[in-house]
């Protein structure tokens, strides 16, 4: 091989190289979101496992029965962390309020780039976990579960499509976007199966028919 051919080979190559870490370093950088939930197979390996309970009452629940909004570090609580941890380029001031960002919806794939168009939903309402066992828990546990960052209980939303969820399980409301139904359905049950809270037959039902198609 002559030494104009092998050098021309080898600018060739370091050309290739460049773009390839070009490509790299411009790529977008992955949305933010929840920890990863259990997989389908092991969802559904559970709730075959489960025996459907009929839902509790609401009798004596209240939000304040479930502190929430703990603070995580410095003057950051609960809910400014995973405004954070779920948005892009969110900048946040010194009391830890997002003042600049955007975040995706995984609900109903909207974008937004202001904070107050986002609620930070407990992915088992609290409402929901009353009736499922939490209202024999302790206070210190129920604050626990509504502050929970290491299940994927936790994650920011449009909000009025956080409020139209209300309480209501997967048998009664699913997010709009069916892309997300199976990661949903995954994350429902991680925190339930977590937390060790019943399920009613109209829930379980709904989750195994996803799950199946998963």
């Amino acid at each position: 091989m002559s030494t104009v051919y092998a050098r021309r080979i080898g600018v060739l190559a370091s050309a290739a190289a460049l773009a390839s870490l070009t490509s790299l370093v411009n790529a977008p950088t992955a949305a933010a979101s929840p920890p990863a939930p259990i997989s389908a197979a092991a969802a559904r390996s559970y709730l075959a496992t489960v025996t459907p309970r009929a839902e509790g009452s609401t009798s004596g629940y209240s939000r304040d029965l479930f502190p929430h909004w703990s603070t995580v570090s410095g003057s950051c609580n609960t809910s400014e962390t995973v405004l954070k941890r779920d948005g892009v380029n969110v900048t946040q001031d010194s009391s830890c309020a997002a003042v600049s960002g955007s975040w995706y919806s995984e609900y109903d794939g909207a974008t937004w780039t202001a904070a107050s168009d986002v609620d930070i939903d407990h992915m088992v309402p609290l409402a929901e976990a009353w009736r499922s066992g939490a209202n024999s828990w302790t206070t210190s546990k129920r604050q626990q579960f509504a502050n929970d960052l290491s299940r994927p209980q936790l994650i920011a939303v449009t909000d009025n499509v956080n409020q139209a969820k209300g309480d209501l399980d997967p048998g009664k409301w699913l997010p709009s976007r069916t892309a997300y139904r199976c990661t949903y359905a995954r994350m429902w049950v991680n925190v339930k199966q977590y937390w060790a809270l019943s399920m009613d037959s109209g829930e379980k039902s709904a989750l195994v028919n996803i799950l199946n198609g998963c």
